[in-house]
């Protein structure tokens, strides 16, 4: 295995600002600006974390904010020449992880309806559906499907995410990808 497959799951700071961004216009259409992502890392009820190569290139992040005892997963991107290798996957596994060490018990996001491969990832890992936000998306009109996670406090879901990285690393694996 090549060491510059070796991948890492990190919260980002400052110096990821222009990459953050970069996956942001390739993925989400410029969703949020420089100084918003700013906003995210210097919050501390914030998280944003990436998946980063040994010679730091962000090959994907998401961001989850710290609300009471609710993780609001609020963003997941994944490079688009680095799409469908599953670490999109490990992005959201690491979240749930951050999500648990910081004790929280639950975990909610909206998903776009006609976003198909997020809803069935969001699934895999238990979310399910508990509502609809019509006309979410301002620029598209389209509704957003609110998603939710329980007990993610419980040794049952400490379990769960054992096995799901051992799952996430051997696929990764089989893509080229050291976690």
């Amino acid at each position: 295995m090549n060491s510059e497959n070796r991948i890492y799951l990190k919260e980002i700071d400052q110096n990821f600002l222009s990459q953050l961004r970069e996956i942001d216009c390739a993925c989400l259409g410029s969703f949020w600006s420089l100084e918003t992502y700013q906003r995210e890392i210097d919050n501390p009820n914030s998280l944003v974390l990436g998946l980063v190569t040994e010679d730091h290139e962000l090959l994907g992040f998401g961001c989850l904010w710290s609300i009471l005892e609710e993780a609001h997963i609020t963003m997941l991107a994944v490079r688009p020449e680095y799409q469908g290798q599953g670490l999109g996957r490990a992005i959201v596994w690491g979240l749930l992880k951050k999500s648990r060490d910081r004790n929280l018990e639950w975990a909610t996001l909206e998903v776009r309806v006609s976003n198909q491969a997020a809803i069935a990832l969001y699934k895999s890992f238990g979310f399910q559906e508990i509502g609809r936000r019509p006309n979410y998306y301002e620029v598209t009109g389209e509704d957003a499907l609110l998603l939710w996670c329980k007990g993610l406090h419980t040794q049952e879901f400490a379990t769960l995410l054992e096995n799901w990285h051992d799952e996430i690393s051997v696929k990764l694996l089989a893509k080229g990808w050291n976690l």
